[in-house]
């Protein structure tokens, strides 16, 4: 049992932005043995009532995309300092593995996603908000290497799906939450810095708790 609530940090922005490297980084300078993290992109909604076509059409880039009561109610049970089955997401068939991973509760939780601040009922069970964003030319060069490499898509495809939804949501919906940051940095800048002062605001927020 925490002697106290878990101290949640969300990190949000444009995909290539460079949310995960900093997630994972951070998670290291804080120390891995209490510092739990959750790839909101688990959290997409399970389609397996839609065919394969049909999955490979929505648009993944809103945040009705995610199952957010599902991502709320895991974060709050965390906060009480119990655990939760986070899900498992295929990417490449578009659906929820069978499996799924148990999070325990830490002195610390990262949270990160694109639309990790898009919902109010999650900002308020955040402790700091980290925003991170990226030029979209950057953005579109990191997502072609990753998706091609790791998920098995054409550049085609990868254009074709920012030009048409990516760009469009990072307008719409990711870039306006920054306005709930507490934190915001650029990811083409010095990321072992960058993630310096985000522990640095972590610790000083944590020791001024009660």
């Amino acid at each position: 049992m925490l002697n106290s609530a878990p101290f949640i940090i969300a990190i949000a922005g444009p995909s290539g932005s460079g949310k995960s490297s900093f997630a994972n980084l951070l998670r290291e300078k804080m120390g891995r043995n209490h510092c739990q993290y959750i790839a909101l992109d688990n959290y997409y909604r399970d389609l397996r009532h839609l065919t394969s076509e049909e999955r490979s059409v929505r648009d993944f880039d809103h945040p009705s995309a995610w199952e957010s009561e599902l991502i709320i109610k895991h974060i709050s049970l965390l906060k009480l300092g119990k655990f939760v089955e986070m899900p498992q997401y295929d990417f490449n068939a578009h659906l929820r593995g069978d499996l799924t991973l148990k999070i325990n509760p830490s002195s610390i939780i990262i949270v990160e996603g694109l639309f990790a601040l898009c919902y109010p009922e999650l900002n308020a069970l955040i402790d700091l908000s980290i925003f991170i964003d990226i030029d979209d030319r950057t953005a579109l060069t990191r997502r072609i290497k990753r998706d091609t490499v790791e998920r098995g898509r054409t550049e085609s495809s990868i254009r074709s799906q920012f030009e048409g939804t990516v760009l469009p949501a990072c307008q719409k919906y990711i870039r306006p939450s920054m306005r709930a940051a507490n934190l915001d940095f650029s990811g083409d800048t010095n990321l072992v810095q960058n993630v310096g002062k985000a522990r640095e605001e972590i610790q000083n927020r944590i020791g001024k708790r009660p």
